[in-house]
């Protein structure tokens, strides 16, 4: 599966990996045209509070006056980009532990492994509450929370490949010839584990936007930065839940966290059908 044109060919195969990857694109271009699509700047008092949908504010406004359908579309960029660099920082974490453990065995695979072991024993969600309480709300911390405590999947995942991968024969005709540990790492077997650290980095994507809606919904988010949690969490602090602006304030954010995580899902477990040779022949 190294040539885009074989790899594209079998990918189309995969019904919900195209759907997830058409969600990700429309999610995509709203991040990035958002100051040209959404109707008003999120930040600015631009009507009176509680305002229901209209033909001005199609999603009404908050309790502030701000229009909810431009929070939502700037929203996007936020929820986005902490799924991603969450995830970029997990993978980062995962594929260097899974490279080391895999490759040098023994002692450090044993010690590295049993720290997996019990990262995977601690509940994870009251582990980062914790974590994002006591760093205090902020985008970047929550991003680092997530991404410090969600690398061990990747980890695993990585490791088993490069325990395949070190006993195919280009390694040991490298070895033979005088490689270093050094260059069979990160020459020889790491290359072969970069499409799987791909596939493991969408789903990780989609695993970090959701624990980030999570947290903001419980007010651990940047409230100078609102995502999608976020706007839950102001929501329901406003009451929204007890009154009709539950549908207009609430349902928006929550279905669109939904559609994305989905998409990001869909994406991942194709990526990985195809790229993992432990699935592949399923």
């Amino acid at each position: 599966m190294t040539r885009w044109p074989e790899f594209w060919k079998v990918f189309k195969e995969k019904k919900l990996g195209v759907i997830g990857v058409i969600i990700l694109i429309c999610f995509i271009a709203v991040a990035l045209f958002a100051p040209l699509i959404a109707p008003y700047n999120p930040s600015v008092r631009v009507s009176t509070p509680f305002l229901t949908p209209s033909s001005q504010h199609l999603l009404g406004t908050n309790d502030i006056g701000n229009d909810i359908l431009s929070e939502l579309i700037y929203g996007t960029r936020i929820s986005l980009l902490i799924g991603v660099i969450a995830a970029f920082i997990s993978i980062s974490i995962g594929l260097l532990v899974g490279l080391v453990a895999g490759y040098y065995g023994g002692l450090t695979d044993a010690l590295l492994m049993r720290i997996v072991d019990l990262i995977l024993v601690i509940p994870f969600l009251p582990l980062m509450i914790v974590l994002s309480a006591y760093l205090g709300p902020s985008f970047w911390n929550i991003i680092i929370v997530i991404g410090i405590l969600s690398w061990v999947r990747p980890a695993r995942v990585i490791r088993s490949q490069v325990l395949t991968l070190k006993t195919k024969t280009f390694v040991e005709s490298a070895r033979s010839l005088g490689a270093t540990n050094s260059r069979l790492l990160f020459t020889h077997i790491m290359p072969g584990v970069i499409p799987l650290a791909l596939a493991q980095f969408v789903l990780a994507s989609s695993y970090a936007i959701l624990v980030e809606a999570s947290l903001s919904f419980l007010g651990l988010g940047d409230p100078f930065q609102k995502s999608w949690g976020t706007i839950l969490y102001y929501a329901q602090a406003r009451g929204a839940f007890l009154t009709s602006a539950w549908v207009w304030w609430i349902l928006p954010p929550g279905l669109l966290t939904t559609i994305l995580v989905l998409g990001f899902t869909f994406t991942g477990y194709s990526l990985e059908e195809i790229l993992n040779p432990r699935l592949r022949g399923r």
